[in-house]
């Protein structure tokens, strides 16, 4: 079973690699943060904000791809955790099939927030990681926003 999230927060620490984004449950309160690296983290805020750039970066290229080969990104599906990282999966609908790609959630909702593409957690990998989520809020951040 899925559970339908949606990006809440960003929170960027421009000294440091790990970058956390936070997924709210939509029908509930649970969270889920995710680290990730800084330049995830600037594309997925680059993304949200609409921020265009003369040439395109891997995230709008793969968007561009996606859309130029007949396909659509339906939705991201966060899979698994194993020894520590995550692993999601690319729903993409072409010609009237599903496919799915394995991805790393951090590009996965990188290529997915321009278009407000359905965030899934497996339910499983929110329970694994349910009892953590709130020591991980406790720094300071250089930079956090909230998503609305």
């Amino acid at each position: 079973m899925v559970v339908r999230m949606e990006l809440s927060r960003i929170f960027i620490r421009e000294m440091t690699d790990m970058q956390i984004i936070e997924l709210t449950e939509v029908d509930g309160d649970r969270t889920f943060p995710i680290v990730i690296g800084l330049p995830e983290a600037f594309a997925i805020e680059r993304r949200l904000k609409g921020i265009d750039i003369p040439r395109p970066q891997t995230h709008d290229l793969l968007s561009s791809v996606i859309g130029q080969l007949g396909g659509e990104l339906k939705e991201i599906v966060v899979t698994d955790l194993v020894d520590g990282t995550f692993y999601a999966r690319l729903v993409i609908e072409q010609d009237g099939e599903s496919v799915e790609i394995d991805s790393r959630p951090s590009d996965a909702i990188a290529l997915g927030v321009a278009e407000n593409v359905p965030i899934y957690v497996d339910e499983e990998v929110l329970a694994q990681t349910e009892a953590d989520a709130s020591s991980d809020f406790d720094q300071e951040s250089d930079d956090e926003f909230d998503i609305e």
